[in-house]
């Protein structure tokens, strides 16, 4: 499977990235190959200060090596290996009428110390994150995804949704990251689903992510913004900086497991803001938003 899944993220990122510096006419993506002293290694591509992206990457790995005991207690297992891969890509867009996006979609392997296999799941999803909340654009996001899901099981839509409203909620700040999108991990073969289905299903998703993303972006870069809207989505993006910095499990492993820190933490926006007890005032649109992301809604 890992010989299958890893020339898929390939492909996909060399569509994802040449879709975006074709949009953005100005900005390029910056690639470094790089290696990982205790196994495998990754491509990252980061585009910085273009006409449409403030900041964006989409990067890939495939490591493997002796799995850190920090891990081995997560995952509840004794001395093992382990083989990861994975494409996951951010996109900070300048304009704040256009959300930022957060995709991921990876696969993961678990051996014993005789080297046989002992585990293997996918895991991924995608999600969005507006400054200002415009219905139909986070309308069309879900509809995407929920085209996805459908295309497999009913069930699948209503359950992703749900893990990815749990999963990115910023606890210490009582609210969501953003209006979500799909969450799934541990997706692994039963008596009914193989893991061939698994791996059809989660690049179902990924081929889907542009149709999700692009048409948003192209209808909101050119909107004219005030310096006002724009420290408002700097504020915003420090509650993105810290779901990342303190709840993210993929910044933890990528720490924990001796990952290359430029591409785990491009995630983070080149312009963030905190000020101190920042309230939007009543009935504004920055308002609206806030009452969105403390309570999770059905978009479709």
């Amino acid at each position: 499977m890992k010989e299958q899944f890893f020339p898929y993220i390939q492909n996909l990122q060399d569509q994802i990235t040449q879709k975006f510096e074709s949009l953005d006419h100005l900005g390029q993506f910056k690639e470094e190959n790089w290696e990982r002293p205790e196994g495998g290694g990754g491509r990252t591509r980061v585009l910085e200060k273009g006409a449409v992206f403030e900041k964006g990457g989409v990067n890939i790995s495939a490591v493997h090596g002796e799995l850190p005991k920090s891990m081995q207690d997560y995952f509840k297992v004794g001395e093992s290996t382990f083989y990861a891969c994975g494409l996951s890509l951010v996109i900070h867009p300048k304009n704040p009428m256009v959300p930022t996006v957060h995709a991921n979609f990876r696969y993961f392997e678990m051996y014993n110390k005789q080297g046989e296999l002992q585990d293997q799941w996918f895991g991924g999803g995608l999600d969005l994150t507006p400054y200002y909340l415009i219905q139909e654009d986070v309308q069309h996001f879900h509809q995407c995804c929920k085209n996805s899901c459908d295309a497999f099981d009913a069930s699948f839509y209503p359950s992703f949704k749900k893990q990815c409203d749990d999963y990115f909620w910023n606890t210490h700040r009582n609210e969501a990251r953003g209006v979500g999108g799909l969450f799934f991990d541990y997706l692994k073969p039963t008596e009914t689903i193989s893991l061939q289905d698994r791996y059809d299903f989660v690049t179902k998703v990924g081929d889907n992510f542009l149709n999700a993303y692009v048409p948003i972006l192209q209808r909101r870069k050119n909107y004219r913004y005030t310096p006002q809207q724009r420290t408002w989505q700097e504020i915003r993006r420090g509650r993105y900086v810290e779901f990342n910095l303190i709840h993210d499990k993929g910044t933890l492993f990528g720490l924990k497991t001796n990952g290359r820190i430029e591409s785990i933490l491009m995630s983070l926006p080149s312009h963030v803001q905190w000020k101190y007890d920042f309230q939007p005032e009543n009935g504004s649109e920055e308002a609206a938003l806030i009452a969105v992301l403390e309570q999770p809604q059905e978009w479709v």
